[in-house]
C-alpha cells in the first residue's frame, strides 16, 4: 500500500547527524488526496506537519519536532512530458539522481544544477540549492508550475497564469506555505560539458575573476585556506564528442582521493589539530590540471562521501574579491584549523521572493567543517564578515541570523510572510527555525 502510517515513533536524523527530532508520527502518503487527510488529522490533533526529503539540509528546517513527519518515498511518479513546451512534471519525492537519468534517457536535460544529486526535487527547490552559472542557478528558477497542499487540505496547482501569487512565494518556500506534491521543471535537449579544472594561486583567481566569470558558463574554485592555492573549474557546452574520464581515473580521483583518502585526512587533522596546515598544502597539490567531456549531469554533480557541517552566504558579486580576501586575513590571523577549502559560485540576480539571488547578481562562499569538528569560532567569524556585506544565508545550510536581519536584506521578505500569514495561519507548518527566520 502506498499509505504508510505510524504512531510509533522513530527518530529522524539528517545526513550530517547534527539534526534529529523524535515525531508522534510517520506517514508516507502516496497520492496528494492521502497527504491532506494526514495534514487534517494532524491539524485537528494540534500537531505540526512537516516533509523531508534525503536529509541534506544542514540546519532544523525540516525538523518534524514532535509533530507528523511525512516521507516523500511513495510520490516519486514522472507524471508527464512535454517536448514541444519543454518541460517536465514530476512529483516531489523524486530523487534528482533519479531525474536526472530519467531526463537523459529522453535526450533532456535540467540547465543547471548543484553538485550534488541526491536530494528529492522538493527538498532541493524548497531550500534554494544552486549550482555555479553565468546565466542560471538555482534549480527553483527552473519551476514552471507546481501543485502543493495547503494546511487546509485543498490541492492548489499554481503558475505564473494560474494561483501566481501562490506560485511566486511556493518556488522557493522552505516548507512554510504547504506540502509540495508536483514539479513541472523547465527542460532542454541533452547536452555536453567540457570541464576544464586547473590550480591557480588565490591572487591570480581574484585578479582575474572578471574574465573568468563572463567567459565561461560556469565557474567555480576552491580555495585552500593556510595556502595560497586555489582548484579551479571551468564548465562550457561543447559541441563533443564526449570524452568522459577513464574508469580507473574517475574512480581513483573523485572517489578514492576525493573520499576515501580524503576521510582519513579529515579525520588526523580532527585529531591532530596542528597537522591541519600541512595537509592543506598537500591537498591543494593534489589536484592537478584536467579536462573531460560528459553529459551534463555527470560533469555538474560529484559523489559527496565524507560528511560535515556547511555554511554559506550569498554576499553581491562586486563584494566578493573584498570578501575573501578579509576571509584569507580572518584565517590567518586566527588560531583556526580548517581542513575544508572554501568553495566559491557565482549566480545571476532571480525574481524568487527568497533566493539568495533575489534581485541582485551573488557570489556564494560556503565553508566547511569535518564532522566532530569542534567549531572554535570559525563559523561564527564567518558569519560576521558575510553578514556586514548584507550576504544572506543559505536557508538549508548553518546560519543564525533571524526574521529581523533577513527582513532587511530579502526586498520580497514581507510579501512572504504576509502570504504565509494567509495560507498557514496556525502555522501548521511551523517548527523552530521557520520561526527564528520568519518571525512567528
Amino acid at each position: 500500500m502506498p499509505q504508510v502510517g505510524t504512531a510509533n515513533p522513530t527518530r529522524w536524523t539528517n545526513w550530517a547527524g547534527n539534526q534529529s527530532a523524535l515525531p508522534t508520527r510517520t506517514a508516507t502518503p502516496g497520492t496528494p488526496e492521502e497527504l491532506a487527510k494526514e495534514i487534517l488529522r494532524a491539524a485537528d490533533q494540534g500537531r505540526t506537519v512537516k516533509a523531508a526529503g534525503s536529509g541534506h539540509s544542514f540546519t532544523s528546517i525540516a525538523s518534524p519536532g514532535e509533530g507528523l513527519l511525512l516521507r516523500p518515498h511513495a510520490l516519486t511518479a514522472v507524471r508527464g512530458l512535454d517536448r514541444e513546451a519543454g518541460t517536465v512534471t514530476v512529483e516531489s519525492g523524486l530523487p534528482l539522481h533519479r531525474l536526472n537519468r530519467l531526463l537523459a534517457a529522453e535526450g533532456l536535460s535540467l540547465t543547471n544544477m548543484g553538485d550534488i544529486e541526491v536530494q528529492t526535487v522538493a527538498g532541493a527547490t524548497s531550500t534554494g540549492t544552486h549550482g555555479t552559472g553565468r546565466d542560471s542557478g538555482s534549480l527553483a528558477a527552473q519551476i514552471r508550475a507546481l501543485e502543493i497542499v495547503l494546511a487546509d487540505g485543498s490541492v492548489h496547482r499554481c503558475s505564473p497564469t494560474e494561483n501566481p501569487r501562490l506560485f511566486e512565494g511556493a518556488r522557493l518556500g522552505l516548507g512554510a506555505l504547504g506540502v509540495i506534491t508536483a514539479l513541472t521543471f523547465a527542460v532542454e535537449p541533452a547536452f555536453l560539458l567540457t570541464a576544464h579544472e586547473q590550480p591557480m594561486s588565490f591572487d591570480e583567481v581574484l585578479d582575474r575573476l572578471d574574465d573568468l566569470t563572463a567567459v565561461n558558463e560556469h565557474f567555480e574554485f576552491y580555495w585552500f585556506p593556510h595556502t595560497d592555492r586555489c582548484s579551479t573549474k571551468r564548465n562550457n557546452r561543447s559541441q563533443g564528442p564526449a570524452a568522459p574520464l577513464p574508469r580507473f581515473k574517475e574512480w581513483l580521483e573523485d572517489d578514492f582521493l576525493s573520499n576515501t583518502v580524503w576521510e582519513g585526512a579529515c579525520r588526523v587533522g580532527r585529531r591532530f589539530p596542528r597537522s591541519v596546515p600541512a595537509i592543506a598544502s598537500l591537498a591543494s597539490r593534489a589536484w592537478s590540471e584536467r579536462s573531460f567531456t560528459d553529459t551534463a549531469y555527470k560533469v555538474f554533480t560529484s559523489p559527496r562521501k565524507v560528511r560535515f557541517v556547511e555554511m554559506e552566504y550569498a554576499v553581491p558579486r562586486e563584494a566578493l574579491t573584498e570578501v575573501l580576501r578579509e576571509l584569507k586575513a580572518l584565517v590567518e590571523r586566527s588560531d583556526w584549523r580548517i581542513s575544508f577549502p572554501v568553495e566559491v559560485r557565482f549566480a545571476p540576480a532571480d525574481d524568487l521572493w527568497l533566493s539568495t539571488a533575489s534581485g541582485r547578481d551573488s557570489a556564494y562562499i560556503a565553508v566547511h567543517l569535518y564532522r566532530g569538528t569542534a567549531d572554535q569560532g570559525y563559523f561564527t567569524g564567518v558569519e560576521q564578515l558575510m553578514a556586514a556585506h548584507r550576504g544572506r544565508p543559505h536557508w538549508g545550510k548553518l546560519h543564525t541570523r533571524d526574521a529581523a536581519y533577513l527582513a532587511g536584506v530579502y526586498p520580497h521578505f514581507a510579501d512572504f510572510t504576509a502570504l504565509r500569514d494567509e495560507v498557514d495561519p496556525r502555522r501548521v507548518f511551523g517548527n523552530d527555525y521557520l520561526r527564528r527566520v520568519l518571525g512567528d
